[in-house]
């Protein structure tokens, strides 16, 4: 071994070392690394639980699979070959062909992407509409909880499913649509969890003494109360997406959502129905994927639930 790669590996390992410590400094400065601490830490914690790590392996699988569409497969899914409809699966068409010949194949990995695409724009509506809904409820008390709860709980006493079809079949057919349509029906349990939290936080001493110091309710609620809610929240978001994801096969499914040609699980499933016993390769792929990421975010959930909120796990 030559004093160059010598040189090179003791660098490594010294600046290993610095990283460590500073990963483990007991007085954390500023708050990035004190972030960093606190992720580190929630991944100790995360890798406790296999059945966890096992569905967010499949979470980074289907993510990795949505990008990579085009290197996954040479066939296009949208392009039919009624020559060659309803083979059964072979080397050429490893999940075999649809109706109108399409690789099954294919659209299952391109219908990774619309399934993607519903996930995080929903995510990015409920979230922070739960949040603002259920912190200012819960802060402000009053003729204000009063009529941003009964509006909830008229959200709540219907059926999700249910409700998504009504504001999917009132708007019109189309994937954006039943985006709408499901972030109005997924929002309502985290206000209500926001509510919760709000309610047992707006009472304690420092929520009192910034109040002392003249925050605004704003501030306090955006800069105080919101952070501490997050954890919670991000577990009830992960755990609703496995019902976010059969909503939205339900819909489309049904016609209510992604239009045909575009790949989506739920419109394959539909299709797949009407050769479910000569044919059951094109309703079994769409199938599977569906309940296999459902399942995934449940496990992920689960486990986020024991490592961002210990008091749900007592």
């Amino acid at each position: 071994m030559t004093p160059m790669t010598m040189s090179t590996e003791q660098a490594g390992r010294i600046d290993g070392g610095r990283f460590n410590k500073w990963l483990h400094a007991p007085e954390p400065q500023g708050w990035f690394q004190s972030s960093a601490q606190q992720f580190h830490q929630g991944w100790l914690k995360f890798r406790l639980h296999p059945l966890g790590l096992a569905g967010l392996a499949i979470i980074v699988l289907l993510i990795l699979v949505a990008l990579s569409a085009p290197l996954l497969t040479a066939y296009d899914p949208i392009v039919q070959d009624m020559a060659g409809r309803l083979s059964p699966p072979s080397a050429e068409h490893w999940l075999g062909t649809d109706n109108f010949g399409r690789d099954v194949f294919a659209r299952i990995v391109y219908g990774a992407r619309t399934t993607l695409y519903i996930i995080i724009l929903v995510s990015v509506i409920v979230a922070p509409m739960g949040l603002l809904i259920g912190t200012c409820s819960g802060y402000f008390g009053g003729i204000v909880d009063e009529v941003l709860m009964r509006i909830t709980d008229i959200f709540l006493s219907f059926p999700g499913l249910v409700l998504a079809l009504g504001f999917a079949a009132a708007l019109g057919p189309g994937i954006t649509n039943a985006i709408i349509a499901i972030s109005l029906t997924a929002w309502p349990p985290i206000a209500r969890l926001a509510r919760a939290e709000t309610l047992s936080l707006r009472k304690a001493d420092f929520i009192a003494a910034v109040r002392l110091q003249g925050a605004t309710p704003a501030t306090i609620i955006t800069r105080h109360i919101l952070p501490m809610c997050i954890p919670s929240v991000i577990v009830r978001v992960t755990l609703n997406m496995a019902g976010i994801i059969i909503t939205a096969a339900g819909l489309g499914f049904l016609g209510l959502g992604a239009q045909p040609p575009r790949p989506e699980w739920g419109a394959m499933a539909a299709t797949g129905r009407e050769f479910m016993l000569d044919s059951p390769w094109v309703i079994a792929a769409p199938g599977i994927a569906i309940a296999l990421v459902s399942l995934a975010f449940n496990l992920v959930g689960d486990a986020l639930r024991d490592v961002l909120d210990p008091r749900g796990s007592q």
